[in-house]
C-alpha cells in the first residue's frame, strides 16, 4: 500500500525536490482545504530515514522518511471546519508552517474544454455565472490548477474568473447547500481524448483495454489504412504547392507517413499524458470525489470503445488514489437537443425547444452514442451521469452555471444522500409484454410522471420480430408505468424511447421538473 501511494504522488515531489531538506509536497500550501470525514495523508521529502512530526487540529502524528527521503505521514479523520488555521510540519531542525488551512470537502474536475473552459469566457453569455464573481470574495472556497507543483488560492475576484466555470458553479453550489469548506482541483485540456486521462499503467496492464484492441485489429484494414495516409499526404501536397504559386506559406505540418496501428494514439498525444503531466501530483491527496466532462474526442486511441476507455479510466484513478470507489461524475453527450420542463428553470434556460415529432421514427436512431454514458453509470458502481440533455445544445454550452448546478444536484442526492432532492428524471426499470401491449416501469419518478408541452405523449416506439420501428400510442398508467401500443405492431418484441441523437419531440418527465432517460430494450 505504501509502495503503491510513493510511486504514484510521493515520486512526483521527489523529481522537483532537489536537496532534500524538509519539504512537504506542493498541495500542502498556504490556503489548502483537507478532506473531512476520512483519513487525510499529508507527504513530502525530508533528509533520508529523519523524523518528521506533522501537528494539526490538535493531532501530531510523526513519520520517517524512507532511505531516499519519502514521508508519508496521516491524520485522522475530521470534522468540517472553516476556522482558518495553521499546520506545522516540522524535522531535521526546519519548521514548516502551512497558514489559513479548512477542512471540507474536495472536489476534483479534469477533462477536455467544458471543464477548461475558464469562468471569465462564459460570464459574458452567462448572467448567473456573473453574478457569482460580483460576489467574490468566497473565504471558504479554494481553488487550485492542477500540474506538477500546484498550489492552493482562495476563490477571489482576481482568481475565479481565471479557474474553471462548470467546476467553480459546482463548487460553489455545494458550497452554499453544505455550508462547508469546498476545495476545488481542476486539470483539463480542451480538445483532448479520454484514452490521455488514463493512467498508462492501468492502460498498458488493462485485459478490457487489450480485448477491445484486439477484437479491432482482426477486421482492420491495414491496406486501407495506408491509402488513407497516402491521400493525406497526396492532399496537403497539392495544397502546398498552391499555397506557395500564391505566395503564401502552407497550412499545417506534412501528414506523417507511419500508419496508426491498433492500440496506438490517434491524436499526436501520449496515452496517459495528460494524467500525468495534470493529474498524478495529484493522486492521494483525501478528495471526495470526481466532475468529468469529456467524450467530444472519444479515446484517441485505435480500436478503444469510449464506454471501455472511462471504465477503466474511473477504476485506474480510484485504484491508485487508494480511495475505492470514490463517486465519480460525469456529464452526458452530446449536449442537448431535448426540450426541458421549463426555460424558465436557469439552470434549464438554454434548452431546444419543443417540436412535434417527426411522421415516423428515425431511420438512424442515433441514440447508442448518447446512452454509452448510461452505461457507464450502470455498469460501473458509484458512477453518476450529470444528464445534459435539457441544458443546451452545441459542442461548447454557454450555460455553466446550470451544468454545474445540475452536476450539484446529482451529488446532493447520490454522494451526500439529501432528502427532498430529486436530480434524475424516470430511467428505464423494466417491461412486460401482455398480447399487444407493453408496460414499461421506471425509476427515478419523484413525485410522478406528467406529459409536457403537449396533451400527447410522444418519443415511445414499438418494434415486433421484423424489427420495423413504429410510433407507440403511449399513455402513462401509474406512477411509475407508461403503457404502449402500436396499430402497426400486434406482436410487440422491443420498445425504445427517445432513441434519437435529436430529441427535442420527446416529452416524458417526471413532477419534479426532469426529463426520462433513452432507452432501448434491444441492447
Amino acid at each position: 500500500m505504501m509502495t503503491r501511494f510513493l510511486s504514484a504522488a510521493i515520486a512526483v515531489t521527489l523529481s522537483h525536490s532537489g536537496a532534500l531538506a524538509l519539504e512537504p509536497a506542493s498541495h500542502f500550501s498556504d490556503h489548502l482545504v483537507l478532506q473531512r470525514g476520512m483519513d487525510v495523508p499529508v507527504w513530502g521529502t525530508a533528509a533520508p530515514n529523519s523524523e518528521v512530526t506533522v501537528a494539526f487540529a490538535d493531532q501530531t502524528v510523526t513519520a520517517k522518511a524512507d532511505a531516499d527521503g519519502n514521508w508519508r505521514a496521516t491524520l485522522k479523520p475530521m470534522k468540517a471546519s472553516a476556522q482558518s488555521r495553521v499546520m506545522t510540519i516540522s524535522g531535521g531542525g526546519k519548521e514548516v508552517k502551512i497558514n489559513d488551512a479548512l477542512v471540507g470537502d474536495v472536489w476534483v474536475g479534469s477533462g477536455q474544454s467544458n471543464m477548461a473552459g475558464r469562468v471569465a469566457s462564459y460570464a459574458k453569455n452567462d448572467p448567473t455565472l456573473a453574478a457569482l464573481v460580483d460576489k467574490a470574495p468566497y473565504p471558504s472556497i479554494r481553488l487550485m490548477n492542477g500540474g506538477p507543483k500546484p498550489i492552493w488560492e482562495t476563490a477571489t475576484a482576481e482568481s475565479v474568473p481565471r479557474f474553471s466555470a462548470i467546476l467553480f458553479a459546482f463548487g460553489e453550489r455545494l458550497h452554499r447547500d453544505l455550508d462547508v469548506p469546498i476545495g476545488l482541483i481542476v486539470g483539463a485540456v480542451g480538445g483532448t481524448p479520454s484514452g490521455y486521462w488514463m493512467p498508462p499503467e492501468i492502460f498498458e496492464s488493462s485485459a478490457k483495454c487489450k480485448a477491445d484492441i484486439t477484437a479491432f485489429a482482426k477486421t482492420w484494414d491495414r491496406k486501407k489504412a495506408q491509402q488513407q495516409v497516402e491521400a493525406k499526404i497526396a492532399a496537403w501536397e497539392k495544397a502546398a504547392e498552391k499555397a506557395k504559386a500564391d505566395g503564401k506559406k502552407p497550412r499545417g505540418r506534412k501528414p506523417a507517413a507511419t500508419i496508426i496501428e491498433p492500440g496506438q494514439s490517434t491524436r499526436g498525444g501520449k496515452i496517459g499524458g495528460l494524467f500525468d503531466r495534470f493529474i498524478r501530483s495529484s493522486v492521494g491527496y483525501a478528495i471526495r470525489g470526481v466532475l468529468w466532462d469529456q467524450g467530444e474526442s472519444g479515446t484517441g486511441v485505435l480500436g478503444l470503445d469510449q464506454h471501455t476507455s472511462m471504465s477503466e479510466l474511473i477504476r485506474g484513478w480510484r485504484e491508485l488514489w487508494d480511495q475505492d470507489e470514490f463517486p465519480f461524475l460525469f456529464v452526458q453527450k452530446p449536449s442537448g437537443l431535448g426540450n426541458a420542463f421549463s426555460n424558465d428553470d436557469p439552470i434549464t434556460r438554454e434548452a431546444d425547444a419543443f417540436s412535434n415529432r417527426p411522421a415516423s421514427p428515425p431511420a438512424t436512431p442515433g441514440g447508442e452514442g448518447r446512452f454509452l454514458y448510461t452505461r457507464l453509470m450502470l455498469d460501473n458502481p458509484n458512477a453518476w451521469m450529470v444528464p445534459a440533455i435539457d441544458l443546451g445544445a452545441t459542442v461548447h454550452p454557454k450555460n455553466k452555471w446550470g451544468y454545474g448546478n445540475r452536476a450539484a444536484e446529482i451529488a446532493m442526492q447520490k454522494v451526500y444522500e439529501k432528502d427532498g432532492v430529486q436530480a434524475y428524471g424516470p430511467i428505464y426499470q423494466s417491461h412486460s409484454i401482455d398480447g399487444n401491449k407493453v408496460t414499461v416501469k421506471f425509476t427515478e419518478v419523484g413525485d410522478g410522471l406528467v406529459v409536457k408541452h403537449s396533451e400527447q405523449l410522444q418519443g415511445f416506439a414499438l418494434a415486433g420480430q421484423d424489427g420495423a420501428w413504429h410510433w407507440a400510442d403511449a399513455k402513462i398508467s401509474g406512477k411509475d408505468t407508461v403503457e404502449l401500443s402500436s396499430e402497426a405492431v400486434s406482436t410487440p418484441k422491443h420498445a425504445c424511447f427517445a432513441w434519437a441523437k435529436n430529441r427535442t419531440w420527446a416529452n416524458l418527465f417526471n413532477k419534479n421538473g426532469l426529463p426520462a432517460l433513452a432507452f432501448t430494450t434491444e441492447k
